[in-house]
């Protein structure tokens, strides 16, 4: 970054969200936000070269708690389109890449006060209702992006200001240039924020990107491309275009596709990283690939735990956001002695948890996002109800399609440390509990590390110090984020930077300056001040 200009480290935007309690004025514009989108179907365009482009190819994006209420219908993205994004973005890379530091960090320092400020509260409702989250889950994920685009800022700053080491007759310097050619984002349905920072990390370092939002919540993802937009990002730098999979070819083989921000299911990391490597003799550099997949996340618990921390932790751990986190707690080990407690705290306070839709505020769970991830929920819980040597059902194992894709939350002992619901993800609201015998908690731990593939988020309830270092030392590769006496959801950019490893993913941490290093690809310059005029050596005599 050139110009004298310097970025001090941000605060998070999470610390200043609204609460929009009774009676306060953010809660009253809220509610009337609401009720303007569930007024109208809105149609939302391809955004290519900084145009609408509407293709006459539309998928409806409905409500998931009133599925029968169509919110939007968005055009999606042909082979023809897709190539003229392609067209739009590397013709942008031209000057956008060239652009000093300053002016790119301005734009998107101007999306994260427009996003913060003016447009908060529409994007909050368009959030809850397009993605059924309720008001404190949308402005934490809201937040998020305003984190990113603010800190991503700031770790932009830092790794310019990373340059080698000086001698005197040479000056020394690194040329930190964005990869030559388009990123492909690929976002999940789950977070906002994902969405809009997939795109938006390497474009802020000088890529352009084409940008394949999940079509469950274009609604939303689309509100983020308008205060793009509005904060003067320049035509072609991001190219909003959802398309069909059918498709893909005319991305991954095309020569300049440098590299693909991804985040979603395991399997389709392995399909786009397998066709990615079958054509690697056609692109013009090594494509970058960074992914994020998903996450058999477990809560240990040592029998000196405080069970009051361990039972409202995990209540919002496995259940916020109807257990739909990649980090969400879905797997639990609990000591002998203290089940019966945990039991009966879990029967006591699960009933106080309403479902429904998410614009009644008195709701704490939503819907799942749409009828196939409800189907797959259901099918591991009527499982458990079919094989009672296995599992038992300790509360919930209810579920209601006729309106919304609703799943009660949904606790399910398992007698098997290996069984389906133990080691498989479920992305919803049910949470498998082993019970172990207070004298394993060694060999417990051991389990818990090789029982899945998944190595993405946990967390250890221990009131013993010893104990927890235990914990840290044995599930060491277990989790890429691990928290000690908290629940395994919650991460917080530039605090707790997050992603993991094993098959949840590249663990390349978005939210810290590791996540922009990729996108990145430094040039090492030297100028010799006063260069030799002789060829011979001293030696030579």
């Amino acid at each position: 970054m050139s110009k004298l200009w310097h970025l001090d480290k941000p605060q998070n935007d999470v610390n200043r969200i609204p609460t929009y309690a009774p009676g306060t004025p953010e809660r009253e514009q809220l509610l009337k936000e609401i009720e303007a989108l569930k007024s109208k179907t809105e149609e939302i365009p391809l955004i290519i070269n900084g145009e609408p482009v509407k293709t006459g190819q539309t998928v409806d994006v409905v409500c998931p708690h009133d599925h029968k209420r169509v919110l939007a219908r968005a055009h999606l993205a042909s082979a023809a389109e897709l190539r003229q994004a392609i067209d739009a973005a590397l013709e942008a890379h031209k000057s956008w890449s060239a652009l000093d530091g300053y002016d790119r960090a301005a734009i998107f320092s101007k999306a994260a006060d427009l996003l913060a400020g003016p447009r908060r509260i529409q994007n909050i409702a368009a959030i809850m209702i397009n993605q059924s989250k309720t008001p404190f889950e949308a402005e934490i994920d809201l937040a998020e992006l305003v984190d990113f685009w603010r800190f991503n800022a700031y770790y932009m700053q830092f790794l310019y200001e990373q340059q080698p080491d000086q001698i005197y007759g040479e000056i020394n310097r690194f040329d930190w240039r964005p990869l030559e050619g388009f990123i492909l984002a690929v976002p999940p349905f789950n977070f906002y924020s994902i969405g809009g920072n997939l795109p938006t990390a390497p474009a802020l370092v000088g890529n352009v990107a084409l940008w394949k939002p999940a079509r469950s919540v274009l609604l939303s993802n689309y509100r983020i491309m308008q205060i793009l937009m509005e904060a003067g990002l320049p035509k072609g730098v991001i190219n909003f275009v959802p398309f069909a999979s059918q498709h893909s070819d005319v991305v991954l083989k095309h020569p300049y596709f440098a590299g693909l921000h991804f985040t979603g299911s395991y399997e389709t990391l392995i399909q786009l990283w397998s066709e990615i490597g079958k054509n690697l003799h056609i692109y013009k550099n090594f494509p970058r690939i960074v992914g994020e997949t998903g996450g058999k996340d477990f809560v240990f618990v040592h029998p000196s735990a405080d069970l009051d921390a361990v039972a409202a932790n995990t209540i919002r751990g496995a259940f916020e956001y109807q257990g739909q986190k990649c980090s969400a707690a879905s797997r639990m080990y609990v000591p002998q002695s203290l089940w019966p407690a945990l039991k009966q705290r879990f029967l006591t306070e699960l009933p106080k948890i309403k479902v429904g839709p998410t614009e009644d505020l008195s709701v704490f769970m939503g819907a799942i996002i749409t009828k196939d991830a409800f189907d797959k929920i259901v099918s591991y819980i009527e499982e458990a109800k079919k094989d009672s040597k296995t599992y038992e059902i300790v509360y919930g194992g209810e579920y209601d399609s006729s309106k919304g894709w609703f799943v009660q939350p949904t606790v399910i002992l398992s007698r098997d440390p290996k069984s389906k619901l133990m080691t498989e993800e479920i992305f919803g609201p049910v949470l498998t509990v082993y019970i172990y015998p207070d004298n394993e908690y060694e060999k417990t731990l051991k389990l818990c590390d090789e029982s899945t593939e998944f190595a993405l988020t946990g967390s250890i309830f221990a009131q013993d110090r010893h104990a927890i270092i235990q914990a840290e030392q044995i599930l060491r590769y277990t989790a890429g984020n691990f928290y000690i006496n908290d629940k395994p959801t919650g991460a917080v950019v530039g605090r707790q930077p997050f992603g993991g490893a094993r098959h949840s993913g590249t663990n390349d941490k978005a939210g810290s300056w590791l996540n922009l290093i990729r996108w990145m690809t430094p040039r090492t310059i030297k100028e010799t001040l006063v260069p030799p005029k002789d060829w011979r050596r001293p030696y030579m005599g």
